[in-house]
């Protein structure tokens, strides 16, 4: 057992090396890091109780959500009782519901079967609660089709989940490492952004709804004639806005049909690029195949129509189509400067929010809070494993400097794999680590009190050390994997700190294991060949 092959030794200390080297970039000057391989400029990102950061709580509009579940079930009302060429007297909203009324002769019972297929095609049959998205009901010619509170609940909490991946999607392409997005409650989203100055920079960023839509223009009537009386049903009245500078200066007004040709959703790409021939910044985007089906077919059938380019509600442009777009991209042109090309791509690409967003909490905090929780933390580690250190040099001696080589070992090995994952370090964490080098200790502390009563037991040396470190092997894997247990469901069901403790916990037992098993052992080895000792120094 106390045997160690030339490259068994080999593989151990080029394993240990290995991982410790990786935990390297985060003390090396950023010059030197560039000259690394891209493999080895691992690091951590200190949280955000550690470098300051932004905290935000924001809310999703559960209104915006009912009124788009309203308008969306008031557009499935009108389209099914038009293709059953069933006449309207007028459709409307009450509460929760859509209210049609019929002319009169019309096939009420047909109407009332067609009205009732509507459920099974909003979003399927059910919505995830179990209950349908919608009940329908007549009252002779009247017919009521009503959202179900269980519905429209089930659209705001995917209406969050949506948020959540859009917003993760917009702050990791900004660079940040490793933010923290959560949900809370039905319609809230915790947001914290280690490292962030400006917290009026991300709302703007993350504010942004970005919904893209490409939409016929309506030229059935002059606008300026729906304007003065009522645009058509199926139509609403959007405006561009033209600007100098920041300023908005004049609003030119489209009747705009309301179905979408094309929407962001079907967006792969989006870039920002300097058009030379016009002498302006623009948007080349690219669609999916199912988008560039819909495109093509669209402008196919549309060529010299215009068509209105929409964004948050709002035309960027409304160019004609003069001839079929068929290769699935194109070019949005609409006063763009380079600043505000480029964030617009990126929040295409991101996608977009499905519901607005306010702001119900902002807290900033500082880097000097940071570096105070930072000075804290680390002088707890220190005068931790200070007392670790003395103990064991006082109870163990030689062996008590063998076992502070291998928790030395285990804590750079340690921060190696936690700057392999790119992981967030916050004070928990660096709790995990304290409690790491505890448990490092305990583990030497196991072994070497069973060589102790092997020496006391008779045993000549190679056996005593032979004996205490396989019978105490037994109860150091059944203590490191029930705790790497205990740390695998706290990161799964935890949240934020509770997390990063559970991660940093978790790989400290993994490191804990092999300094245990073979780190150490290989130095007592090593001392039994160089110096073949008589006794025990125990």
């Amino acid at each position: 057992m106390l045997s160690f092959t030339r490259w068994k030794a080999t593989l151990i200390l080029m394993t240990a090396f290995v991982v410790i080297m990786l935990a390297a970039p985060n003390v090396l000057p950023q010059s030197w890091v560039d000259r690394l391989p891209r493999a080895m400029r691992t690091h951590m990102t200190l949280g955000l109780d550690l470098q300051g950061g932004v905290h935000l709580l924001l809310q999703v509009d559960a209104n915006d959500v009912r009124r788009v579940q309203l308008e969306n079930l008031r557009d499935d009302v009108r389209r099914v009782l038009r293709d059953s060429r069933i006449q309207v007297q007028g459709i409307g909203f009450q509460g929760n519901a859509v209210v049609a009324r019929l002319r009169e002769g019309q096939n009420a019972d047909l109407a009332l079967t067609e009205l009732r297929k509507i459920p099974q095609m909003i979003g399927g049959a059910f919505s995830t609660s179990g209950q349908y998205d919608a009940e329908v009901s007549r009252s002779g010619d009247t017919f009521t089709v009503t959202a179900t509170e269980a519905g429209i609940r089930d659209k705001i909490s995917r209406a969050v989940t949506q948020s959540i991946e859009v917003i993760r999607r917009r702050i990791d392409a900004t660079g940040t490492t490793e933010p923290i997005i959560q949900r809370q409650g039905l319609d809230r989203i915790l947001l914290q952004v280690p490292g962030a100055k400006n917290p009026e920079e991300i709302k703007k960023f993350i504010g942004d709804v970005a919904k893209l839509e490409f939409r016929l223009v309506d030229q059935s009537m002059r606008v300026e004639e729906a304007i003065a009386s009522r645009p058509p049903a199926d139509s609403v009245i959007l405006y561009e806005e033209v600007k100098e500078g920041n300023r908005v200066v004049q609003q030119v007004p489209y009747l705009i049909q309301r179905r979408a040709i094309v929407t962001g959703e079907d967006l792969i790409d989006a870039q920002a690029a300097f058009n030379a021939q016009q002498a302006e910044w623009v948007i080349n985007f690219r669609f999916n195949a199912s988008g560039g089906r819909k495109f093509a077919q669209a402008t196919t059938e549309n060529v010299n129509r215009p068509f209105a380019i929409i964004l948050d509600n709002k035309v960027i442009s409304a160019p004609v189509i003069r001839e079929p777009i068929l290769g699935g991209s194109g070019q949005i042109s609409g006063r763009f400067t380079a600043e505000s090309s480029a964030t617009l791509a990126l929040l295409l690409r991101a996608g977009a929010l499905p519901a607005p967003l306010t702001f119900v909490e902002e807290r900033t905090v500082g880097a000097s809070l940071g570096q105070d929780s930072i000075t804290a933390g680390t002088n707890a580690a220190l005068i931790g494993s200070a007392f670790v250190v003395v103990f064991m040099f006082a109870t163990y001696g030689l062996f008590g400097l063998f076992a502070n080589i291998a928790v030395l070992v285990n804590v750079l090995m340690m921060f190696g794999l936690l700057s392999l994952i790119g992981a967030t370090l916050t004070l928990p964490g660096i709790a995990g680590v304290v409690l790491t080098v505890g448990m490092a200790v305990d583990s030497n502390v196991l072994i070497f009190e069973r060589i102790r009563e092997e020496a006391h037991s008779g045993r000549s040396v190679m056996a005593s050390i032979d004996g205490g470190f396989t019978k105490a092997m037994g109860t150091i894997m059944d203590a490191n994997i029930t705790q790497l247990i205990t740390s695998v469901i706290l990161f799964y069901l935890g949240t934020g700190p509770v997390k990063g403790f559970a991660l940093t916990l978790g790989l400290g037992i993994v490191t804990t294991m092999f300094t245990a098993i073979t780190f150490t052992r290989y130095l007592v080895v090593l001392w039994l060949r160089w110096f073949k000792p008589v006794r025990i120094p125990l």
